[in-house]
């Protein structure tokens, strides 16, 4: 386990350093000075530049202008967050941008000599979308091919896969990796769950429910997220320091590099009950006694209907999919002991508070469905 005490990580670039959880990386790694130089590679510049960072436009789909890169600002690690949101329909983009890009990633990474590569993957890589997932932990295999249903998730294992495979090859032996694996993310600058979410509250949906509600899931805050990701280099950094300096591999319950780790907020909560903390913090005042709710097999009947219509008269993807059924209907949680004990992770946000950032940011930032127009750039109290 590594210390994050006045240790510097030296100079991190991360990739996606614009997007949602890119972003919160940049400034958590920022606001605690954890590095020497700070440096962001993205397709597009962020709304809001982190003081100090310096950010540089880029593809790393093209192996050539990404070695260059690399080659030219010599960081001592990587963090990979960039990638397409999970809902893009196109499966040559996603395969494109998640495996291809991030094997070019890797691979300029080892020819650039970059000491460590933390790359962000999901806890779905193990889920099948059937099957409960209870205490699940990193000993369940990745679901693949046929076997997994989401073809975004198939891309994150892949490319986990390979990232994993390259630590410490023959060929580059000092070259250490991780994975992080973290669960349904939300918090400030969220473009998707809480968004998603608290449009449900504006189109008058919070008194129903898919299922008896009794199905246990793991969210997880955007900042616990970034926590995650700095705990992890530093513990590969530190692995790299000892061995250059002549000490001793780490023993195997130690072993971060290599490694893939579960990241959540530790707090396991009913799914409908997430949703209706969101719905209560955005002003919905709907009685839990009268809140109505379908089974999940006539919640899989509609939705089926909804996207036969939908696909038949080609009006694209409609309000309710079968994915959705699903997910708001199964057992999900994790068992993170694993990041607890090799990184030092615990949760430096709680579920409520996150909650209550999340959905005052969005709708601050305009970006919910459905939201009054008057609530947006509005200060909350």
């Amino acid at each position: 386990m590594a210390t994050l005490e006045g240790k510097s990580l030296g100079h991190v670039l991360v990739t996606g350093g614009s997007g949602f959880l890119g972003n919160h990386i940049v400034a958590l790694l920022a606001s605690r000075k954890a590095c020497s130089k700070l440096s962001v590679l993205d397709l597009k510049q962020p709304l809001k530049p982190v003081s100090g960072v310096d950010y540089h436009m880029g593809d790393f789909t093209d192996y050539d202008a990404i070695l260059a890169l690399l080659q030219k600002l010599k960081p001592d690690a990587v963090v990979h967050t960039a990638s397409p949101v999970h809902n893009i329909p196109s499966k040559k983009v996603l395969y494109t941008v998640n495996v291809e890009g991030s094997k070019n990633l890797i691979r300029a990474s080892q020819e650039a000599k970059v000491k460590a590569f933390v790359f962000t993957s999901s806890a779905s890589v193990i889920h099948d979308l059937r099957s409960n997932l209870i205490m699940a932990d990193e000993t369940y295999p990745l679901i693949m091919g046929k076997q997994q249903p989401v073809y975004y998730t198939a891309t994150k294992a892949m490319a986990e896969q390979h990232v994993l495979a390259s630590n410490r090859t023959a060929a580059h032996p000092k070259f250490l990796t991780a994975a992080i694996r973290p669960s349904a993310m939300f918090g400030e600058g969220d473009v998707q769950l809480l968004p998603g979410a608290i449009g449900a509250y504006y189109r008058g949906q919070t008194k129903v429910q898919l299922g008896p509600n009794d199905n246990l899931f793991d969210f997880t805050e955007i900042t616990n997220v970034a926590h995650a990701h700095h705990l992890c280099l530093a513990a590969l950094l530190a692995t790299r320091e000892r061995e250059d300096g002549g000490g001793a591999m780490p023993l195997d319950h130690e072993k971060v590099d290599g490694e893939a780790f579960f990241i959540t907020n530790d707090c396991p909560v009913y799914f409908w009950d997430f949703m209706r903390s969101v719905w209560a913090t955005a002003g919905d005042k709907t009685d839990i006694n009268k809140v109505w709710w379908l089974s999940t097999d006539l919640g899989l009947f509609i939705a089926t209907l909804m996207e036969w219509i939908f696909w038949i008269l080609r009006l694209g993807t409609p309000k309710l999919t079968r994915q959705q059924v699903q997910y708001s209907t199964i057992a999900r949680y994790f068992n993170i002991e694993k990041a607890k004990t090799r990184l030092g992770y615990e949760p430096i946000c709680g579920m409520d508070e996150g909650i209550r950032r999340g959905v005052k940011d969005a709708l601050y930032r305009g970006v919910v469905p459905g939201q009054p127009m008057e609530l947006k750039g509005k200060k909350w109290e």
